[in-house]
């Protein structure tokens, strides 16, 4: 699996805008008129408290758009060819910035409309604030794709079953639960997970989280391929 960096999360801010090894073109629009969209290699806007970022990070990339009509709400059109390698994490981000002790809850819905085809996964990729940890919970996923790290077994919790990774790619640490059976609709009870890490596992202590973004880490979707976000919601205390 390619590797995780930061650049995902940071080269909005810190790279120029780099011309991609193919052009960004225009997509279809959505279905509903949206307040928002981009083609652009790291468009981003704020939306309802929610960040939403297009985010075409991985080499080799294609085509790619983003659209909202608001931040709990948004879409992405993709035609990345059918090659290895994570090509794009396009998605929404809701800042926390708290530790997880002082957390006394925090979970998501989400509904998701994603193609029967290509490589791909949906995923909250959930980080503290000074990036050393990255943990992921993939809802479902389809195609050659698979988390870093090696099997640390199942695990039932935050409403969920999991299969557990655990590894690093070079820059922080990655804690990857892979939902057992591929889910398009549901709620997700993150506290407890982060607990269960720090708690049970004392694999970190008590981190202070920063961004939970949600979205799709594409691979492939040759050919264009529409992956639709009915509704996605972060709530925390």
């Amino acid at each position: 699996m390619a590797k995780r960096t930061l650049s995902r999360v940071t080269k909005a801010l810190l790279a120029p805008v780099l011309a991609l090894g193919a052009t960004i073109g225009l997509a279809s629009a959505p279905a509903s008129a949206a307040v928002w969209s981009s083609c652009d290699q790291w468009g981003n806007t704020t939306l309802n408290g929610y960040t939403l970022y297009n985010n075409i990070w991985g080499s080799g990339a294609g085509s790619q758009c983003i659209w909202a009509n608001s931040g709990t709400s948004w879409g992405v059109w993709a035609n990345h060819p059918n090659t290895g390698g994570i090509k794009s994490y396009p998605n929404a981000k809701k800042v926390i910035n708290k530790t997880i002790t002082s957390l006394g809850s925090l979970s998501s819905n989400y509904n998701v409309t994603v193609p029967s085809s290509g490589a791909y996964n949906t995923s909250y990729d959930i980080w503290d604030t000074d990036y050393d940890y990255e943990i992921m919970l993939w809802v479902n996923k389809t195609g050659a794709v698979g988390p870093l790290g090696t099997s640390q077994g199942n695990l039932t919790l935050g409403g969920h079953t999991w299969t557990v990774y655990k590894g690093n790619n070079g820059s922080n640490e990655v804690f990857s639960f892979v939902r057992t059976s591929n889910s398009g609709s549901g709620t997700v009870n993150i506290l407890p997970i982060l607990k269960w890490i720090k708690d049970t596992k004392g694999w970190f202590g008590n981190e202070t989280i920063g961004d939970v973004q949600f979205g799709y880490e594409i691979t492939s979707s040759s050919g264009g391929m529409d992956f639709v976000t009915n509704n996605l919601t972060v709530s925390s205390s």
